[in-house]
């Protein structure tokens, strides 16, 4: 006898293993008709797959959230069912549901074309209107390889040789395609609908590394309703019009080049945005009693190893010979120097909270692949700052920061505000205890900082739990930048400690946080937010000033010396040019404030101010446009 329990029902038994469609059935046919996959103990489970232990079950229906991530891995599959039925000599290898969609890896000797992308996109159609049913099966290991060995499919061979011995090996089948998959998949492709699009195609590499085979990478997405899908693909235009690649380029901002790969060179109009975010945020710190420091870049290989970092971290870090065949690296964070620097001079508990910043230059050996313009890079600035506080601190110091940090955002015009709580992950320092001890400390203080979270199991730092800061910005787009790790680890490793009231030496707890993440990054992410268009008091250039005749140099230079010395960014532009094409070429080129200087203008010792988006023109005296630009251009923290 099977009993099933189901959320808001009463408990049903059967004296038979069961499925969770025929559960389904059994409460109504709408239910049935309308289930995706089941929730069982806590497992995504496909509908026809027989449960024979007593267990709590939910059938899960296109109202939850977990079913976009189904339907997209079934677009992935029929994705690939549509390449072997066209393109038969391709080997299928690897194709996941991904954020905002899907992709699948094929190796094929002929390159796709996007026209391909349009055909596959018609079959893939055709599959979803064939209703075609989808079946687990289940193999055994010298099976599966004898499938895969007379198909010569060492991609796939790979893959099964890698399944623990004790997992089960699992095939799903829909029509003549079969494929190596965990799971779940709904019961028919027609479920899938035809709300979905192709979007892309890029290069990838077998398992990500680059010593292994060039594959080819389909991408595409897929949602329940045609509504949702075209509000992304609109979402999708209008990220692709922000691109801060293209707008870097066409503003000036920066550029990169295949002899820096990974690293910026910043022009001097976004080494300006760069500096006032920075000025900025070190203002925002000062006010917060934090120490400004500045670190080593080349550290030796011992310190990383007595931090942890090394085990897990090697990698990623750029190496270097240093006297005497010593191991050097280039950092690729900066949480051991900060507490080298703690432990200089007796600590004692009436020092504490101690909070440590610097505009820490690291250096991370991130694949090639995975680079994106200014927002992954190599070679980065965090905004990265440590509080040594004791426990009974932790609390305080978590909802100041968050404070801090909310209001942080706020001021570049961010309102939106997410929080995921990362536990503990797999590979992790210290034991059990130390983790159960930093992970209440840190639930503690997020609830007493009255911040609503999520949960996001497994993805804490190796050294303690942590929360990420995730905003939304202007297109919908979500970005995890902010973090704050609670870590009793890392200061007992490295020998930190301070005199408590009784006289007893212990470790302090190391609360590592950053707010904007990599100054890189963020400035990527305020140029897609603002089209380029920065706020005021972030242009780069923030007046221009525009002669209409050369009559009135004089004038305009004496302007551009008042501007200079009240800190107001400003150019001009004498060109023998039309008043009309300066205007344009300004305005393309996102100066917030163009003001145009005539002989009118000269005589009356005014200016005539143009505010950009704005067709409207203004007349002022200058010593009244001085003081209200001075005004406007003030940074949020300041005004």
């Amino acid at each position: 006898m099977l009993t099933i329990t189901l959320p808001n029902q009463d408990k049903k038994k059967y004296n038979q293993p069961v499925t969770s469609m025929q559960i389904a059935e059994d409460i109504s046919k709408n239910l049935a008709s309308n289930a995706f996959v089941s929730l069982v103990n806590g497992e995504l489970w496909d509908l026809e797959r027989v449960i024979e232990v007593d267990s709590t079950v939910s059938i899960l229906t296109q109202k939850n959230k977990e079913i976009l991530d189904v339907i997209r891995h079934d677009a992935a599959h029929i994705m690939a069912e549509a390449v072997l039925e066209l393109f038969p000599e391709t080997q299928a290898t690897i194709g996941p549901s991904i954020e905002n969609g899907f992709y699948y890896d094929f190796f094929r000797e002929k390159k796709f074309s996007l026209t391909d992308l349009d055909i596959i996109e018609k079959r893939m159609h055709e599959i979803v209107d064939r209703d075609e049913k989808i079946f687990r099966e289940v193999w055994t290991r010298k099976k599966a390889l004898e499938h895969y060995s007379q198909n010569n499919e060492n991609f796939k061979i790979e893959l099964v040789n890698a399944i623990p011995e004790d997992q089960l090996i699992t095939f799903y089948r829909q029509g003549d395609f079969l494929d190596l998959c965990k799971g779940p998949h709904t019961s028919s492709t027609k479920k899938l609908g035809h709300a979905f699009k192709l979007t892309k195609l890029a290069g990838s590499y077998w398992r990500g590394d680059s010593k292994n085979s060039v594959l080819q990478r389909i991408y595409g997405t897929a949602f329940l309703s045609d509504k949702d899908l075209k509000n992304y693909l609109l979402m999708i235009e209008e990220a692709e019009k922000r691109d801060h690649r293209k707008l870097g380029r066409e503003l000036g901002l920066f550029h990169l080049q295949d002899e820096a790969i990974g690293s910026v060179f910043w022009h001097k109009k976004g080494w300006a945005i760069y500096l006032e975010v920075e000025s900025y945020m070190r203002r925002k710190l000062n006010k917060s009693e934090y120490d400004e420091v500045k670190t080593p870049q080349v550290i030796d290989r011992s310190l990383w190893e007595k931090s942890g970092h090394w085990e897990k971290f090697k990698e990623h870090m750029f190496m270097a010979k240093g006297d005497e065949d010593k191991t050097l690296a280039l950092k690729p964070m900066n949480c051991p120097g900060h507490v080298q620097i703690y432990k200089q001079g007796l600590k004692s508990y009436k020092d504490l909270p101690i909070r440590m910043a610097e505009f820490g230059s690291c250096h991370r050996n991130e694949p090639s692949g995975a680079l994106h313009g200014i927002m992954r890079v190599r070679q980065f600035t965090q905004d990265d700052a440590h509080i040594f506080c004791m426990d009974n601190q932790i609390t305080s110091e978590c909802v100041i920061f968050c404070e801090l940090l909310q209001a942080i955002y706020k001021d570049f015009g961010f309102a939106d505000l997410k929080v995921k709580f990362s536990d503990r992950p797999e590979i992790r320092a210290g034991d059990d205890k130390t983790w159960d001890k930093a992970e209440n400390a840190l639930l503690v203080a997020i609830k007493a900082a009255n911040i609503s979270y999520s949960l996001n199991p497994g993805e804490g730092a190796f050294y303690g739990p942590k929360l990420e800061f995730v905003l939304t910005d202007a297109i919908g787009r979500d970005w995890q930048c902010g973090t704050l790790q609670v870590d009793f680890v890392l200061p007992n490793r490295l020998g930190a400690y301070y005199v408590d009231i009784d006289g007893q030496k212990k470790n302090p707890v190391m609360l590592h946080r950053a707010i904007l993440g990599s100054l890189e990054r963020w400035i990527g992410i305020l140029i897609e937010q603002y089209s380029g268009r920065m706020p005021l008091w972030l242009a780069p250039i923030q007046v221009t000033i525009c002669s209409i005749t050369n009559n009135t140099n004089d004038y305009i230079l004496k302007i551009n010396k008042d501007l200079d010395k009240v800190g107001i960014r400003n150019e001009i532009d004498l060109r023998n040019e039309k008043i009309g094409y300066k205007i344009r070429e300004h305005s393309n080129n996102a100066v917030p404030i163009i003001i145009v200087i005539g002989d009118k203008e000269q005589e009356t010792k005014t200016v005539a101010v143009r505010y950009l988006g704005s067709k409207n023109q203004e007349n002022l005296d200058v010593e009244t446009f001085i003081e209200n630009v001075k005004r406007k251009c003030l940074p949020p923290d300041i005004m």
